[in-house]
């Protein structure tokens, strides 16, 4: 008979606090996206409209917005996030309903800050056509 090594387990990584961090709201046409991480960008958890189960156009609506707030927050629960300074990114319909559900669900917003990239002098145009 086959000698049976012991299991061995890794020990569970030991939940850090935090109290103030960062929430980055990613907005677009067809999905959002929240990251919360610690002061430094240590990402603490993340949760996306797709991930929470959406599909197609849902996946861009303000009620899944809400519903990836919730559970990145519970994901978080336990690292004892209080403080956060919002970043929000893009055009999509959840921008505002994302960054009310961080408030609604116990985080303290400090600042709100648009990081939505804007070009400076836009793509190149078209050259002319020879005909």
């Amino acid at each position: 008979m086959a000698e049976q090594k012991p299991v061995v387990r890794k020990k569970k990584k030991a939940a850090r606090q935090v109290s103030t961090g960062c929430a980055y709201i990613h907005a677009s046409y067809n999905n959002t996206i929240l990251t919360l991480t610690d002061a430094e960008g240590n990402v603490l958890a993340w949760a996306s409209a797709g991930h929470c189960g959406f599909r197609g156009p849902k996946k861009a609506t303000p009620y899944a917005a809400s519903v990836i707030v919730k559970n990145a927050i519970d994901k978080v629960q336990n690292a004892g996030l209080k403080d956060v300074h919002v970043f929000v990114r893009g055009v999509g319909q959840g921008r505002e309903s994302a960054v009310r559900s961080l408030n609604a669900n116990g985080l303290n917003i400090l600042s709100i800050k648009d990081v939505t990239p804007i070009p400076h002098n836009g793509c190149r145009p078209p050259r002319s056509r020879r005909v």
